[in-house]
């Protein structure tokens, strides 16, 4: 069974109830952030091509909005940088033709110092792309990102996506312990928020097991401060805490009857069930925390497993 492009609704801390679009391969990206739940990226690119068919994208799409009415967001996201496939403009218009949900697209903002790729998004409800940080030394660290892209990339295509973009911006910023928390590096990331002026700031920090075994989320006490120097406009992305739907039985025991075979990556799980690898997290996180699957590691690769 090949892997589905459209994955969800599931639950997100953000986005309520949302329907989820990855446009391209797995782990195809121009970061490879040491939080990454997903693992190492095995593409470092900034080739934009169209990775995936539009109409493969939109046939899927289709197919779910016929049966499943409980969608807060469409959002293209998943298993890597969404905007590196060419034709996500195109892929946004026709969403925004068949239904009137919003769109909304998580980029790490690494190609909005492209034209093409700024007017793609401008039709897009919310953006909400990421800095982790306010010197190039740190973004370096956190971010490892494509060898032709430094901060300063980051910065000026945010800066220039805000004076064209008439819709929503969320900037996120993801914090891991001892990299980008102190008082220095806070301080700069503060600048550079008031130079690019986001309607919201997210605030986040690990909540699943991250990529490298040394990554640690900040305390909370330590978000709260951190919060507090950034603003009103900054809150602490929650868990998501709506009542009236769980995830679906028959996947959680999908996910149980592979491991109960022999331990797994993401991507194993992903290949052997057909769920786009963005799904699998979020069934797995749910399932690691009932206590039913465990993490294992060999060889610096990260397996589920069931005891």
């Amino acid at each position: 069974m090949g892997n589905r492009t459209i994955y969800g609704p599931v639950p997100s801390r953000r986005l309520g109830y949302s329907l989820g679009i990855d446009p391209i391969p797995y782990k195809t990206c121009s970061f490879d952030c040491i939080y990454c739940q997903l693992g190492r990226t095995t593409k470092k690119t900034i080739r934009r091509r169209e990775y995936i068919p539009t109409s493969k994208v939109i046939g899927e799409l289709e197919e779910i909005l016929a049966r499943e009415s409980t969608i807060d967001y469409i959002t293209f996201s998943g298993s890597g940088e969404p905007t590196l496939n060419s034709q996500i403009g195109r892929m946004i218009r026709a969403v925004k033709y068949i239904t009137s949900i919003p769109v909304a697209v998580i980029t790490n903002g690494s190609l909005l110092t492209l034209r093409s790729v700024r007017e793609e998004l401008r039709i897009a409800d919310l953006v909400i792309p990421s800095l982790d940080a306010g010197r190039e030394q740190t973004f370096q660290k956190i971010n490892r990102p494509h060898a032709r892209i430094g901060l300063k990339n980051v910065i000026d295509g945010l800066i220039q996506f805000r004076d064209v973009y008439p819709g929503r911006i969320h900037l996120e910023i993801m914090l891991v312990r001892d990299v980008n928390d102190t008082e220095e590096e806070i301080d700069r990331i503060k600048e550079l928020t008031e130079d690019l002026k986001p309607d919201l700031i997210e605030l986040n920090t690990v909540y699943r097991p991250p990529q490298e075994i040394a990554v640690r989320p900040v305390s909370k006490r330590r978000l709260t401060q951190i919060r507090q120097k950034l603003g009103a406009k900054c809150k602490i992305v929650a868990p998501f805490r709506r009542r009236g739907r769980a995830y679906r039985e028959d996947i959680n025991e999908l996910i149980r009857e592979i491991l109960k075979r022999r331990p797994a990556t993401i991507e194993d799980i992903a290949k052997t069930s057909g769920l786009n690898p963005s799904m699998v997290i979020k069934y797995i996180d749910q399932l690691i925390k009932l206590g039913e699957i465990r993490i294992v590691r060999f060889r610096a690769t990260r397996y589920y497993a069931i005891d």
